[in-house]
């Protein structure tokens, strides 16, 4: 009778093991998943739900309040502002480098005891017109829609001519302020700078306005990028120009060249 129970507590655990065997063997076999086919569905959005009234009924007082800011009238424009219309420089390029330094220089001055010497600003940062007519906080928005801010970044007289070379080599209309640039109008090779109607001198460190995005190296302006003397004056561009519209009452058409052909 011992004999047979030991016989069959035997064959219960063989039995065990070889179940639990299989199991792993199956699990194993059945673990490896393949994707073969994936499935996805486009949802417009529409107004075929409609608006949610109560969202919008909570909402409105705030937008309202936002629009009203973004609405209220500045300055007035007595001619559109264009940066399309321009060969090397544009009224509104213009406008927005003076601008820079008319408002960036005073700040400069009290944090650094430093003048700002010129300002260059890129030409696919103007986002919009000024348009003929009433200039608003929404305008400044349109114009520049990032959140760049003004880094002044000190240059040394040969990286200011790298950075004039940029501006011939590019053909675009900058936003540029405080410099001439005097080329051959054959060969367009620089005859000379001026920086403030002054000869420029190569071993003289320039104290350049400009936004953040390019004084981090963007549109390949690496000029800016590879110096080492930078001061953030935390003043957001778009800030700048709403703050000089509050200060004038009719905005400037400044068509002053500073690409000068020879």
């Amino acid at each position: 009778m011992l004999v047979n129970v030991k016989k069959n507590t035997i064959s219960f655990r063989f039995f065990v093991i070889l179940l639990t065997f299989n199991l792993i063997i199956s699990c194993k076999s059945t673990s490896s998943y393949q994707t073969t086919k994936i499935e996805g569905k486009k949802i417009g959005v529409t107004n075929e739900k409609g608006e949610n009234e109560a969202i919008t009924n909570y909402v409105k007082p705030y937008s309202d309040n936002i629009n009203k800011d973004l609405n209220s009238v500045l300055a007035y424009c007595p001619e559109t502002q264009d940066k399309s219309k321009g060969t090397w420089q544009s009224n509104i390029g213009n406008l927005l480098a003076e601008i820079t330094f008319e408002l960036g220089n005073p700040v400069f001055q009290k944090r650094e005891n430093k003048t700002i010497d010129a300002c260059l600003l890129n030409h696919g940062g103007i986002r919009a017109v000024i348009p003929k007519g009433d200039v608003t906080t929404r305008t400044a928005f349109e114009v520049m829609p990032f959140e760049n801010s003004l880094i002044i970044v000190g240059l040394t007289g040969k990286e200011i001519k790298t950075l004039a070379e940029y501006i011939i080599k590019e053909k675009k209309p900058h936003p540029l302020y405080g410099m001439k640039i005097y080329i051959d109008k054959n060969t367009l090779a620089i005859n000379k700078i001026e920086i403030n109607n002054q000869p420029l001198d190569e071993n003289r460190i320039y104290y350049v306005g400009t936004s953040d995005y390019l004084a981090n190296g963007g549109d390949n302006m690496t000029f800016f990028k590879e110096s080492k003397i930078k001061f953030d004056m935390e003043y957001k561009l778009r800030n700048m120009m709403i703050d000089y519209f509050k200060k004038v009452d009719t905005i400037p058409n400044i068509t002053t060249e500073k690409i000068i052909l020879e």
